[in-house]
């Protein structure tokens, strides 16, 4: 497992790496839209485990289309039309529940888990994109990135070696507190070499703010998929990323640490 692990990233980062610095606004648009929809299909995978009636496809259908076009405002700076792209969304697959809910009277709250994906999927990782656009955007979503993936290996790490005490058993049995603090110790870290190298400028108390902050909203993004895919009784939300899991798993940290990262960016730390 950790072998596979750091095949794939080593694999991984570099591509990453020249998406980021060489591949403009419109290449990490489209590969925030391609991981954005693999993402969405893995957690309908998750919440529709088990469904695989029509009303269904067309939730998915219908989420896969809001994805993409909420994404694409975002993209064009057309952030305000982003609410109406949710009550479209809403409005169809409302219809499709309503239509279909005499076969089916579960369809209500498979809306709810469709609009619910919607937000926490495209929505969040809308946030990349504008942090991409914002000033000196590039460098901090590289450190974004690799604040988040540090504190991932830290807690990956620590936790398989020093943890003895359960963080959250109901939702994540594996995770420990030892753990969680051996990630936000991978956060600090892996901030304090951004300070150094890309963002000196930046004061201390600053960077200490953001990597924590990130850090902490990423192990919350994490056990939050946790209690989806125990719900579910679901291990890996896929198996395209080997030994990461799917998509989904890889990303979900970074979904909640997303919009943090660019708050802080634009009104706190400047």
């Amino acid at each position: 497992m950790h072998l596979k692990r750091w095949i794939t990233g080593i694999i991984a980062v570099p591509i990453l790496f020249v998406i980021l610095y060489y591949g403009g606004r419109i290449g990490f648009g489209v590969l925030i839209g391609a991981v954005a929809c693999l993402a969405l299909a893995e957690y309908f995978g998750i919440v529709y485990a088990g469904k695989n009636s029509l009303a269904h496809g067309l939730f998915r259908m219908a989420g896969y289309a809001a994805a993409l076009a909420l994404l694409t405002l975002v993209f064009n700076g057309l952030d305000y039309w982003v609410p109406l792209v949710l009550v479209a969304d809403l409005a169809v697959v409302g219809i499709v529940a309503v239509s279909y809910y005499k076969n089916d009277s579960s369809l209500p709250e498979g809306v709810a888990y469709q609009v619910l994906g919607l937000v926490y999927i495209p929505l969040l990782a809308s946030y990349l994109i504008s942090l991409r656009n914002a000033f000196r955007g590039g460098a901090w979503l590289f450190c974004l990135l690799v604040v988040v993936a540090a504190g991932d290996i830290g807690a990956y790490y620590v936790g398989s070696y020093l943890g003895r005490n359960k963080l959250c058993p109901a939702v994540s049995p594996k995770k420990t507190v030892e753990g969680a603090l051996g990630g936000l110790a991978g956060n600090l870290l892996a901030g304090t070499c951004f300070k150094l190298w890309l963002l000196t400028d930046l004061g201390w108390l600053q960077m200490a703010v953001f990597a924590l902050t990130v850090g902490l909203l990423g192990q919350v993004g994490d056990l939050f998929e946790s209690a989806f895919k125990r719900r579910s009784g679901i291990k890996d939300s896929g198996r395209l990323l080997p030994g990461h899991g799917g998509f989904l798993d890889r990303i979900d940290a970074l979904l909640f640490a997303a919009p943090a990262a660019y708050f802080l960016q634009q009104w706190i730390l400047k």
